[in-house]
């Protein structure tokens, strides 16, 4: 069930990324950040008061670390897409999998002395793996000689996401609910994004352009809400690998309301990513549940 929560937020993710792609032709990437966070901010008041979820906190910093490691990535990442082929931005983002799993399997190594099931995160790695090897086959990244800034700053956003998700189980272990979680999120995003237009400045809004700022926040929290219970309540390495699932929907929007192409090869990774999921859900049910190696 959990594995469905991250199947579901990829498909909100990747919905969002349309509802975005529309609204760049009006709105510059600090305001459209701004105006997502806001949009999520307003909901999650009316939705923590309707289910009596209180928005005080006795971890505030965990909080602030978890906006911060999530504000640095979202950054991070919209400076890899100005420096280098989206593709590229793409593919070094979704290395977070990779990272996460990396992370996961070295404090199994590093817990191996009180037995961490090494032998069983291994399989589960390697899943992860083949999924990141699909999404390199859908995407085709490329790389020029003078993009090494481009490409480190890629990596940073990885690495900074694959931190933020942890945290976000971290928090779900110190009894934080989801609604809170993003809720405190998306104030930090809201914040960011305004000091970003006080360099870029603000667009007039035409309608029905900015109607297009809506779903963007709505899908954004849903999605949030989603990816955060996900890795909160499941399996973290396999969420981690349903998170290429993005990909995926990403691509199929393409083709229905675009009409990209995507080559054979890209079909060929796209089974991948489907094949290793479904591998890493079933490997998941051999593995002991709440490893060490999970502990983060």
């Amino acid at each position: 069930m959990q594995a469905l929560w991250m199947l579901l937020a990829s498909l909100f993710f990747a919905s969002m990324g349309v509802c975005i792609k529309f609204a760049s032709a009006h709105f510059n990437s600090f305001e459209i950040v701004c105006y997502r966070g806001m949009v999520g901010v307003v909901f999650l008041i009316g939705l923590t008061r309707m289910n009596g979820v209180t928005l005080g906190t006795s971890v505030p910093m965990m909080h602030a670390w978890r906006s911060v490691v999530g504000v640095i990535a979202l950054a991070s990442w919209f400076y890899a897409i100005g420096a280098l082929p989206l593709a590229t931005a793409m593919t070094l983002n979704y290395m977070s999998s990779v990272w996460i799993a990396a992370f996961l399997l070295g404090g199994a190594v590093l817990l191996q002395g009180r037995n961490a099931p090494v032998r069983r995160q291994g399989p589960l790695f390697l899943t992860v793996l083949a999924g990141f090897v699909g999404v390199g086959m859908m995407l085709r990244p490329t790389l020029q000689e003078d993009q090494a800034l481009g490409a480190l700053v890629g990596l940073l956003s990885g690495i900074f996401s694959a931190f933020a998700y942890l945290q976000v189980a971290t928090l779900a272990r110190a009894g934080e609910p989801e609604s809170r979680t993003v809720f405190y999120f998306s104030i930090g995003a809201m914040i960011v994004g305004a000091l970003g237009m006080l360099f870029t400045g603000a667009s007039a809004w035409h309608w029905p352009g900015a109607l297009w700022l809506l779903p963007i926040g709505l899908l954004a929290v849903f999605g949030q809400l989603c990816m955060t219970r996900a890795y909160s309540r499941g399996a973290t390495m396999v969420v981690a690998n349903l998170q290429y699932s993005g990909i995926v929907f990403a691509a199929l929007y393409g083709l229905l309301i675009f009409g990209d192409e995507l080559p054979l090869i890209g079909w060929l990774g796209m089974a991948l990513i489907i094949l290793s999921g479904i591998a890493a859900t079933q490997l998941r049910s051999r593995a002991v549940a709440n490893a060490p190696a999970e502990e983060h």
